[in-house]
C-alpha cells in the first residue's frame, strides 16, 4: 500500500524501537524516517505507555538494585534512573526516574521486599538501610556487578546518559520512556 504521509506505515513503530535503542535522538530518529519530531515524541511514548514488566518477579530470587545519575533540561538538574535487575537472568525488574530520595528508591525496593525476595545487593547509600529490611539486605564489596555492568552499557548505547555530553533529556517523561523502550522492548 502506498501511503502518502510516512507515520503511518504499519513498521514505523518498531523502526523507532531500533533506533532509540541504537542512540538517536528524536530529530534524527525524525531525519532518518521522514516524519515530524512532534510524531516521533508521541510515537515514542505511546510505544513506551503500552510497555509492561515482561518479566515476572519470582519469590525468593537474589536482585540487585542500583541508580545512576543523568540530566533533564539542564546540568543543574540532576536526576536519578533507580532500577532492579535479577542476576542470573539479566532482566530488568522495575525502572523508575526522579530524585534521589526514599520515595523515589522505595518505588522500586517495595516491589521485591514483597515478592519475599532472598537477597537484595545495593550499593552502600544510607537510604537502603531503612528501605529494605536487613536479613534481605546485602551490600558486599562486589555484589552489583551486573548492575554496574549494566549501567555502564545503558551509558554506551543511549547518548542522553553518557557522563560528559550537551545530549540530555528535555522532560522525565521522555527519559523514562526511552530507558524503558531499551530495556523492555
Amino acid at each position: 500500500m502506498n501511503y502518502q504521509r510516512q507515520a503511518f506505515r504499519p513498521d514505523i513503530d518498531k523502526q523507532i524501537i531500533t533506533l532509540v535503542k541504537e542512540s538517536c535522538g528524536i530529530r534524527s530518529i525524525s531525519r532518518i524516517l521522514n516524519i515530524s519530531p512532534t510524531t516521533v515524541i508521541s510515537r515514542t511514548l505511546k510505544i513506551s505507555a503500552g510497555l509492561k514488566r515482561p518479566y515476572p518477579i519470582v519469590k525468593g530470587n537474589c536482585y540487585e538494585v542500583d541508580e545512576l545519575f543523568t540530566y533533564v533540561g539542564q546540568k543543574r538538574n540532576r536526576i536519578c534512573i533507580c532500577y532492579s535487575l535479577e542476576p542470573k537472568s539479566g532482566a530488568i525488574i522495575d525502572v523508575v526516574v526522579g530524585r534521589r530520595n526514599k520515595t523515589t528508591l522505595r518505588k522500586v525496593t517495595d516491589t521485591l521486599v514483597l515478592s519475599d525476595a532472598k537477597r537484595i545487593t545495593t550499593d552502600k547509600l544510607n537510604s537502603y538501610k531503612d528501605l529494605i529490611p536487613t536479613e534481605m539486605h546485602s551490600t558486599k564489596l562486589r555484589g552489583i556487578n551486573h548492575i554496574e555492568r549494566k549501567n555502564l552499557s545503558l551509558r554506551t548505547h543511549l547518548k542522553r546518559l553518557n557522563r560528559r555530553t550537551i545530549a540530555y533529556s528535555k522532560s522525565m517523561v521522555m527519559l523514562l520512556a526511552v530507558v524503558r523502550i531499551y530495556f523492555w522492548c
